[in-house]
């Protein structure tokens, strides 16, 4: 397992140099001349020459790619554009709340989805399956944008049990205060294409003959549920939910947004308004990066799942 390991973080190098390659190529034919950007309109070409030495944009592009590279290797970016403070502190302040809301999130929407799926594999065809996956089908088509509004104008504005917005330095007080809301939207967002997702796993599984065999021998239904078929699924659900993790950090922006939640989503949002280029292309950088660790860490957990599994 270790020598796997090892050869696919050495193969992660060249897909990581061809994900530097495009990000530089669009920031810099595509995404125009930041000094223009920053100048503003009121501006003469002293002004926007002296802003293109100082951000180096006046090099040769192997030069300026140099620079960029040595700036992953180092984890200095250098500054923001729009506010002066350190890339790399922002990105490490902004981690922890996306971490805060994100983390429960994928354990309660896993956890919730299975059992659910289990429960509606089980009596496929019934009036029960029916109905949860009409619900399901109503859900994924409202908006998160409705959900949001709703959520905050009844449990929050009408009800008070949750807060509008905040968020403080208490970890604590973050997690079991202002991320409650927030965790219950995502939530309820989430869990209809996620179940039928599962549901469609399981349903692969449920009518294998490992499984006719388990029943006829006796075995409860539940453990064959909740060992055989469960574990059988597993390895797609692994697949689905290690694929979705990057996403899910840069994807709950409209959240973080709404509730005034300072985490990487929200960080995001203000950079592309602001065109703070050294902010986006390390995110971009850090959630490539982030994306092939995960890749990573699923195939082991195939192994661990699955004994069978060969890794080659």
């Amino acid at each position: 397992m270790f020598a796997y390991v090892v050869r696919r973080l050495w193969q992660m190098i060249p897909t990581m140099l061809g994900v530097i390659l495009l990000i530089f190529f669009l920031f810099n034919w595509v995404g125009g001349d930041p000094a223009y950007i920053l100048a503003g309109k009121m501006s003469n070409p002293e002004q926007i020459e002296n802003i293109r030495k100082q951000l180096g944009v006046d090099q040769p592009y192997y030069v300026q790619l140099w620079i960029f590279i040595q700036q992953i290797l180092t984890f200095d970016y250098g500054a923001s554009w729009s506010t002066g403070e350190s890339v790399s502190q922002i990105i490490l302040t902004r981690l922890g709340p996306s971490l805060t809301l994100l983390v429960p999130l994928v354990i309660l929407q896993t956890v919730i989805s299975i059992v659910l799926a289990l429960a509606v594999a089980s009596v496929r065809g019934s009036l029960t399956d029916r109905m949860v996956m009409m619900l399901c089908t109503i859900g994924m088509s409202i908006s998160i944008l409705v959900y949001i509004i709703i959520f905050q104008y009844v449990l929050a504005y009408q009800l008070g049990w949750f807060p509008v917005q905040g968020w403080s330095d208490s970890f604590r007080e973050n997690l079991f205060y202002y991320s409650l809301l927030p965790i219950l939207i995502m939530l309820v967002v989430s869990i209809a294409p996620t179940l039928r997702l599962y549901r469609s796993f399981v349903l692969d599984e449920i009518h294998q003959d490992y499984v006719r065999t388990a029943r006829a021998k006796g075995v409860p239904e539940t453990r064959v549920l909740g060992v055989h078929v469960l574990r059988n699924a597993s390895i797609p659900i692994v697949t689905e939910v290690m694929a979705s993790l990057p996403a899910l950090l840069i994807g709950a922006f409209l959240i973080e947004r709404f509730f005034g939640i300072p985490g990487i989503g929200r960080e995001i949002i203000i950079a592309v308004e602001r065109s703070d280029f050294p902010v986006i292309k390390a995110i971009t950088v850090y959630v490539a990066a982030v994306t092939m660790i995960f890749n990573l860490i699923a195939d082991l957990i195939y192994k661990a799942i699955d004994p069978r599994v060969q890794l080659k």
